[in-house]
């Protein structure tokens, strides 16, 4: 927690300072009442003593009490704005840092962690803050107020009272060293009940169609099942503190008028008054102590999630990207060529490259493609061209420039990409093509209509306004890939990447994309990843992959001579007509 909240800025440590004025304002006006009832406790049992003193010193206690309230009021604001400024700020954070990690980073943290530390850990450092953060200063400041208050007092109090609170001191530090690795486990099982329900809710389709809901409620009921078992450890075992700091509170109480009624017997007649004004003054002081101990239940059940919370929000913050922006501005635009040299690429914890020594080039306005069997590393390629991953040996340079050179904005900005799973975001069609770029109509609907998607966008209600749905749910796969298309021609770059775009189009579709956009899009270099010969074929150089190694490279015809991988891929998918 205190290295997380170094992260504060200016503002929250003005809120902060506040909270801590006000508070300490409220605890001193408090403490002060029960002064003004010893005095009227004094006045009411002395003879001749002037009601008007009486009124006076009541007027006092409502004034102080006013003010006290007036206090928390004040506090209670600082306290939110402290707390719902920090946790935005956080969440800022998180996204920041999140936005500017690798593959590498995002596949270590896990993406339904990241989203849990994102939320649900962000709110349990704002519950703390809001509601906690203003206990945790009240209690010091109320109890050590309060025995300074009662130190010159009488010593059979204060020893009375030094042995109550050490037994709930005891009893909180046994509560905290039991309950906090129940409450570290919790942040472990929400994440896996997030995995399991985030699962459960994308393979939805699969799930039915195999008819896996069965399976699927007990991996759900088992993660549910963990959770409430440990949450119930932990809750029971700080379940106790409040029980028992009432029981203390009333066995203190109890303690302090036997030892005041023993004091008074004693004493004379002339300090009997003056005992018993004290009494009730002390009695005041050390139901406060206890009850800020009380306060403190609410801080302790809430610390060991929060500080968990505050760790796993700092193992984001801490972590440093592994790709990083290169030094150096590139200004150089349209060359268009890109090189590989002697590159090599082992996925982070794998034993094994998935890429070997690959070397290749391609030249502006050319089309190069690549083929393989699945795992050969077509798809490691392209996220080494998009800098998703750094090479592990050899260098790729874009435009005579290794791509480590580029600022990752810069580099992106050459790049025209659709993924090989097509990715629609929430809004419309005219926000997925434009995505991010300034919008010009006319661009819109001729990426469209170079996409081949013009036909299915026009029957659409609103057309290029058309609503797409969370996830692009409401189109079809290749309608998806299309406007994936559409979107990287929207750009207007120095290279398309398409990786497996083409998968979900039907042959006519496929060849009529693949001629329009040679057409429209003639002198930007291209890299295609296919599975389907049809869809390569015509490309100005074909690359096959076997086991992250080159064993062929050259256009279809001379690969067809060559390259008996690639013969063995044709068999499977052109007629005899065709090979012939």
């Amino acid at each position: 927690m205190i290295r997380l909240m170094r992260r504060m800025t200016r503002t929250h440590v003005l809120y902060a300072l506040m909270l801590v004025v006000f508070i300490s304002a409220q605890v001193v006006l408090e403490l002060s009442v029960p002064d003004y009832m010893s005095d009227i406790t004094k006045l009411v049992n002395t003879p001749g003593s002037p009601m008007s003193e009486i009124w006076r010193c009541g007027w006092i206690m409502i004034g102080l009490s006013l003010l006290a309230f007036l206090c928390s009021l004040i506090a209670r604001y600082f306290s939110s704005r402290f707390a719902a400024s920090f946790s935005q700020h956080l969440r800022w954070q998180i996204f920041q840092r999140v936005e500017a990690f690798s593959m590498e980073e995002i596949d270590r943290f896990s993406t339904a962690s990241l989203i849990t530390r994102s939320t649900n850990d962000c709110t349990q450092i704002q519950n703390i803050m809001s509601r906690g953060f203003n206990q945790l200063i009240r209690v010091p400041i109320m109890a050590g107020y309060a025995l300074f208050k009662i130190s010159t007092h009488y010593w059979q109090w204060m020893a009375f009272t030094a042995a109550s609170v050490s037994i709930l001191v005891v009893l909180l530090v046994f509560l905290v060293i039991y309950a906090h690795p129940r409450f570290r486990k919790m942040q472990y099982y929400t994440d896996n009940i997030n995995q399991v329900t985030r699962e459960n809710m994308t393979g939805m389709w699969v799930i039915r169609a195999y008819n896996a809901e069965d399976y699927e409620e007990e991996k759900f009921d088992k993660a549910n099942r963990e959770y409430t078992e440990n949450a119930l450890k932990a809750r029971r075992a700080m379940g106790l503190l409040q029980p028992s700091t009432k029981f203390v509170n009333n066995e203190l109480n109890v303690g302090i008028y036997c030892i005041g009624a023993y004091l008074i017997a004693s004493a004379g007649v002339s300090e009997q008054l003056e005992i018993f004004s004290e009494m009730v003054v002390f009695s005041t002081y050390a139901a406060r102590i206890v009850r800020a101990f009380m306060g403190l239940n609410m801080i302790f059940n809430m610390i060991p999630r929060a500080s968990v919370a505050a760790e796993r929000i700092n193992a984001i913050l801490d972590t440093q990207p592994s790709i990083k922006d290169g030094e150096g501005t590139i200004e150089e635009k349209g060359k268009g060529v890109m090189e590989f040299k002697n590159v090599s690429f082992t996925y982070p914890g794998a034993n094994v490259p998935a890429l070997d020594d690959i070397s290749f080039s391609a030249e502006k306005g050319q089309t190069v493609a690549f083929i393989g069997a699945t795992g050969s590393g077509k798809s490691t390629l392209v996220n080494l061209m998009m800098r998703f991953f750094d090479v592990s040996k050899g260098e790729i340079l874009v435009d005579g420039h290794d791509v480590r050179e580029y600022k990752q904005k810069d580099l992106h900005e050459k790049m025209g990409y659709a993924s090989q799973q097509a990715v629609l975001f929430t809004g419309t069609v005219r926000s997925n093509v434009t995505y991010a770029h300034k919008d010009i109509e006319e661009k819109v609907r001729k990426a469209i209509e170079i996409a081949q998607a013009k036909e299915f966008v026009s029957k659409m209600d609103g057309q290029i306004d058309a609503t797409i749905t969370r996830g692009g749910t409401n189109v079809s796969g290749g309608q998806k890939q299309r406007l994936s298309v559409a979107r990287a021609v929207y750009r207007e770059p120095e290279f398309y990447i398409f990786d497996d775009t083409f998968s979900a189009l039907d042959y006519k579709t496929d060849r009529i994309l693949r001629s329009t956009l040679k057409k429209e899009t003639a002198g930007i270099t291209t890299f295609i990843v296919a599975q389907r010969i049809g869809t390569i074929r015509d490309a100005d150089k074909i690359i096959v992959l076997d086991e992250g190694k080159i064993v062929g490279e050259g256009t279809h015809k001379e690969l067809m001579k060559d390259c008996q991988i690639y013969k063995e891929i044709a068999k499977t998918q052109l007629s005899m007509e065709e090979l012939a």
